[in-house]
């Protein structure tokens, strides 16, 4: 990917030469990145917080409680996983986050039910793929993450667009899962 992006920078510096636009791409380069910076600052608070709330959850054990509200769906989805209490943890944190919008949370303990259930195998298992899936699609009650975008660059009410994102996000899930299950049965 590192090739994509710096042949990409280098053919713009070409054409901006060849077109005697390079102090205008520079400028423009500058700009960019001082927007990306903050971006990263606006951010950084509140994804600080919710991976700390994570940390804080997993410590008292709400996470353990929270895969007994998770059970119901959870051990449908992931049989053989539920079985493995660290698992369980990890995946039940990993979707509450998500619920709640906190993908930058959700993504350590994804990664650490991801490493438990995979295992030494060399191909990825049917919940394995589910997991993926269920994480891409992002399922989310609350966009905390978006909200807090949105409230930095001046949104009047910037959960405003939680319709929207509850019918994308079953939409998206339902979409994933289907992909999943189908796809599970014709690669056998």
């Amino acid at each position: 990917m590192a090739l994509v992006y710096v042949g990409a920078l280098v053919l713009s510096l070409l054409c901006a030469a060849a077109g005697g636009r390079l102090g205008g791409l520079t400028a423009a380069l500058l700009d960019g990145a001082g927007e990306g910076i903050t971006l990263a600052l606006r951010l950084a608070g509140p994804i600080c917080l919710w991976c700390g709330l994570s940390k804080v959850m997993e410590a008292t054990g709400a996470t353990a409680r929270l895969a007994g509200l998770l059970t119901p769906a959870l051990s449908r989805l992931f049989p053989r996983a539920w079985s493995d209490r660290e698992t369980r943890e990890a995946l039940s944190g990993n979707v509450a986050a998500n619920l709640l919008g906190l993908g930058s949370a959700a993504t350590p303990l994804g990664l650490r039910a991801a490493v438990r259930m995979a295992g030494d195998r060399d191909a990825a298992s049917d919940e394995l793929c589910r997991l993926v899936v269920l994480n891409t699609a992002s399922v989310q009650l609350i966009p905390a993450t978006v909200a807090a975008l949105r409230a930095s660059l001046g949104a009047a009410v910037p959960l405003d667009i939680l319709p929207a994102v509850w019918v994308t996000s079953l939409c998206s899930v339902a979409a994933g899962l289907l992909a999943a299950k189908l796809l599970s049965k014709w690669v056998r």
